[in-house]
C-alpha cells in the first residue's frame, strides 16, 4: 500500500509539473513575438501599432509574422514576460503557488469551490482543475468570471487609483469566452463543474451562484476589479481557504491598495506572503 500511495503521488506531481509547463509555455520555451499577437495588440507604442497592423494583414492571409528571441527560464519562472501562444502569463512559480494551495485545502479538507477573476486565456483555471482531477476531487467547481471583452475603461470619479489607466486599450487581454471552453477541452478538462460567469463583476459577481470558496484568485490588475472581487467573494471563503492578488506587487498602487483598503475597513490582520514580483496571498484564519 505504501508503494502505491508513493507511485500515485509521484504521477500527481508528474502531470501537474507537465500541465503547468504547458499552459505557461515553459515546456515548448514559447518566445515568439509574433506580429498583432498579445505582445502589440492595443499596445499605446506607435512602433507596436504598426506591427500590430502588419501582423493582422498577414492574418488576414493566414500568414503569420514572427521573430525569434531567446527564451529566458528565470523571466518564465517569475512571470515576467508573456508567452505569446501559451494560455497562462502568470509564470510557473504563481502556478506552484496554485498548486501548494489546492493540495493544503485537500489536505485539510477545506469547504468550497474554487474561482479566478480575471482569466485571460484560462491557464490558472485550468491549472485548478486539473489539480482537482489528480486530487480525485469531483465535487468542487472551478468558476471563472471575466468580461471576456478585456478590462473596463477607468472609473477615475469612483475609484481615483484608477486614473490613467490604459489596460482597456489592450486588445489582446479581450480573449471570448468560447476560446477558453475550448482551451479546457484540449486539456481535456471540461465538464459541468466548470462554470462561466461571463460580465463585468459589478453584475455578476454580486449574485453570482457560489455558496462557498477555498480558493479565490483575483487578477483584475485594477482597484475596481480588485475591490469588486473582493466585496462580494471574500465573505464567502471559508476559514482555511486562501486568497490570492496576482497583481498585488505589480499594480501596488491600483489591485494593492484595494487590498490594504479592503483588509484594513474588515480588521483581517493574516499574514501577507508575496509569491513573486507580482503576486501574493493569505489564508484566512
Amino acid at each position: 500500500m505504501a508503494g502505491s500511495a508513493a507511485l500515485t503521488a509521484e504521477l500527481r506531481s508528474l502531470y501537474l509539473d507537465l500541465t503547468k509547463r504547458s499552459l505557461t509555455g515553459a515546456l515548448a520555451e514559447d518566445n515568439d513575438s509574433i506580429l498583432g499577437g498579445v505582445r502589440t495588440a492595443g499596445s499605446p507604442s506607435f512602433k507596436k501599432r504598426v506591427a500590430a497592423a502588419v501582423g493582422d494583414l498577414a492574418q488576414k492571409a493566414n500568414l503569420e509574422i514572427a521573430y525569434k528571441k531567446p527564451y529566458d527560464p528565470t523571466l518564465r519562472e517569475n512571470g515576467l514576460d508573456w508567452p505569446s501562444r501559451a494560455e497562462s502569463m502568470i509564470g510557473l512559480r504563481r502556478m506552484t503557488n496554485i498548486q501548494e494551495c489546492i493540495a493544503q485545502i485537500v489536505a485539510d479538507d477545506v469547504p468550497g469551490d474554487l474561482i479566478e477573476t480575471g482569466v485571460w486565456r484560462g491557464g490558472a483555471c485550468i491549472f485548478m482543475k486539473a489539480n482537482l482531477r489528480a486530487w480525485g476531487d469531483t465535487t468542487r467547481t472551478v468558476w471563472l468570471a471575466d468580461s471576456f471583452e478585456g478590462l473596463p475603461a477607468p472609473d477615475a470619479a469612483r475609484y481615483p487609483a484608477d486614473a490613467g489607466d490604459r489596460l482597456h486599450e489592450q486588445t489582446g487581454l479581450a480573449v471570448g469566452a468560447d476560446q477558453v471552453r475550448h482551451n479546457f477541452e484540449r486539456y481535456g478538462l471540461l465538464d459541468d463543474r466548470v462554470r462561466f460567469l461571463v460580465g463585468w463583476f459589478k453584475d455578476t459577481l454580486p449574485t453570482a451562484p457560489v455558496e462557498r470558496l477555498a480558493l479565490m484568485r483575483l487578477d483584475g490588475d485594477m482597484y475596481e476589479s480588485t475591490i469588486q472581487a473582493l466585496e462580494p467573494l471574500y465573505p464567502k471563503l471559508s476559514p482555511g481557504g486562501f486568497c490570492i492578488i496576482d497583481d498585488f506587487g505589480s499594480h501596488a498602487s491600483q489591485a494593492g491598495q484595494a487590498v490594504h483598503d479592503y483588509r484594513a475597513r474588515h480588521g483581517i490582520t493574516d499574514e501577507i506572503v508575496q509569491i513573486d514580483e507580482f503576486g501574493a496571498y493569505w489564508r484566512k484564519s
